[in-house]
This record gives structure tokens, sequence and C-alpha cells, in this order.
């Protein structure tokens, strides 16, 4: 048995291969103690959820703790995959369906999810990068509000921008906090940022959002981020290797601290000059850099072992 759940703010529609009609529950307390109920009697072989930025919290984590085995997916994924087998249209019903078929088919892997402790990190992690995010913005308008007239809005946009400041640092504070107090994450916390070139927001980052560091080899990691360059070849043809997909807010992390490392990393340095000597574009150079930055910190985790000045050869 196979289901598929498709998620939306108010409703969870829920479809089971081999197929049944599928049926829907109120996405809330009650709604989702009903689903675990019904689908605990099932006794599923797996249950795939598409990501929906948050609205599958609960339900993800109610059947988790009820011990039942779930995925939660890439919704593009299971969008190429209904494509694929010629299903182009696109109701809650059909998409749990194509979820459920998605599970029977593909039968992606089972990790462990993320506990109570992990998911508050996440939290604020995704709030600090909110603040971010409206910091720049406001910046931006003011740097635009030019002129006497437009005095009152600057005067709006400096309070706002200070406040949001505040809050920034509250946020900061927080995160420093959160990671302090759990032993098992002030271990990580203080191999990543052993590395040249990773400070607390990176670190923060990928003790959020990347548990399986330290868990995958090289490879699975960074195809896991989407770092790993993807072949485009057919025939004779050979296209230009890119990246894709992954985790987008753990890809940008990694770069930025890439780019702090090609300064402050003798390893990474080292790697980017010669990169560049040898031709490659800088930004093709940095996606590089992060990959072998990536690596550098899946061993560390992996084996427990600080940064040192002359690390071991780590291949990339």
């Amino acid at each position: 048995m196979f289901i598929g759940i498709d998620v939306a703010k108010s409703e969870l529609v829920v479809a089971t291969q081999p197929g049944s009609e599928p049926w829907a529950v109120p996405n809330d307390e009650s709604g989702v103690r009903a689903l675990v109920a019904r689908i605990a009697s099932l006794r599923p072989t797996l249950i795939v959820v598409e990501a929906t930025g948050g609205f599958e919290t609960l339900c993800v984590a109610a059947l988790g703790a009820a011990g039942l085995p779930i995925v939660i997916v890439n919704p593009r994924q299971v969008r190429d995959f209904a494509k694929a087998t010629g299903q182009l249209a696109k109701t809650d019903r059909i998409d749990a369906q194509v979820i459920a078929l998605f599970a029977d088919r593909v039968r992606p892997e089972v990790r462990a999810l993320p506990d109570e402790a992990a998911r508050n990190l996440e939290a604020v992690i995704t709030r600090r990068r909110q603040l971010i995010e409206m910091l720049i913005a406001e910046r931006n308008r003011l740097g635009l509000a030019t002129g006497s007239h437009q005095r009152p809005v600057k005067q709006s946009l400096k309070k706002h921008i200070a406040y949001l400041e505040r809050e920034l640092k509250m946020t900061d504070t927080d995160l420093a906090q959160l990671v302090r107090e759990s032993p098992a994450w002030r271990d990580k916390d203080d191999l990543l940022q052993s590395v040249p070139g990773i400070g607390p927001v990176v670190s923060h980052t990928l003790l959020a959002e990347l548990p399986e560091l330290g868990q995958l080899d090289r490879r699975a990691i960074a195809k896991l981020v989407g770092i790993a360059p993807m072949s485009r070849d057919s025939g004779v043809w050979r296209g230009r290797r890119t990246i894709q997909g992954g985790r987008a807010t753990v890809r940008t992390a990694l770069y930025m601290a890439a780019l702090v490392a090609t300064r402050r990393n003798a390893t990474i340095r080292t790697f980017y000059q010669r990169l560049i000597a040898n031709g490659k574009p800088k930004k093709l150079a940095l996606i590089a850099c992060a990959r072998k930055l990536l690596t550098i910190l899946n061993q560390l985790i992996r084996t427990a072992t600080p940064w040192t000045d002359t690390p071991s050869p780590i291949p990339v």
C-alpha cells in the first residue's frame, strides 16, 4: 500500500495505490488525528507528501511520530513524473493520486525526520532570511527616495530599517542560543566553524536545513544540495555541465561561504586560483569551491574531526 497526500492550507487529500477513491480531511489538529488513525490501519509501505512551505508540517510531524514511513519530496519531481505519465490535468484529487503512483513507482528513500528542536532552528533560520530580504528591499527604497518631497517617506523607511535591524540582531541571538543549548549541535557547530570561511549563519543554516550532512557520501550530498554538475550529452554532442535543483537556501549559504573561503582558507584559495589559471569562469570556479567546501564539511562531521591547516586530501 502506497499513499500520496496532497497538502493545502485547509485540507489534506489522500489517495492510495493500488487505487481507491481519494478522501479528504481538514488540515487541523482533529483532521490530522483522524488521518493518522486511518492511515495506520492501512499499514502502508510508504507515504509521500510534497513540500509546501510549511502547510505539511503538522501532518508530517504526526505521521512521523506515529512511526509511519513518510517522505517529503520536491513538488517539481512529482510534476515531472505526472507529465511523464501523460497526466496534464491538475486538481487536488488528481495530484493525490499522482503522488501515490509516484510513491509506488519511484519509491524515494525514507530518511529520519527532524526533531522538534531542528524544526525550531529551521523556523528561526527562515525568519532571519525573511528579515534580511525585507531589510534589502527597504534599503533599496531608501536609496531611491530622493528630493525634499520624499522626506516623510525617508523618515518612515529609516524607522522601519532600524526596527528590522533590531529584530535581526535578536534573531541572531536566538539562533546562537538554540545551537548552544544542544550538546550535539554545539559539537557540530564547533566543527563547522573551525573551517575558515564558515561563520555562524552558514553553520546554523547547515544544521537546520541539511541534517544529512555527514551521513551521505560526497556525491550524494552535493546532489542533494544542488551543486553537483549535471551532464547534458546526446550522441556525439557534449553539452555544458550545469547545476540545478537541490536546496536553494543551503546552496546560497555555501556559495557565500566559498566566496569568503577563497580569501581566508588556504586550501580553497589554492583550488580557486588553480581553476582560474586553467581558464575556468569565476562563477563556475566558485561553485566548484562550494562543492569542495561541502565535501570537506561532510568529512569533518562524519569523522568528528576539526579543521587543521594541513587537512588530509579530500576528493571533489
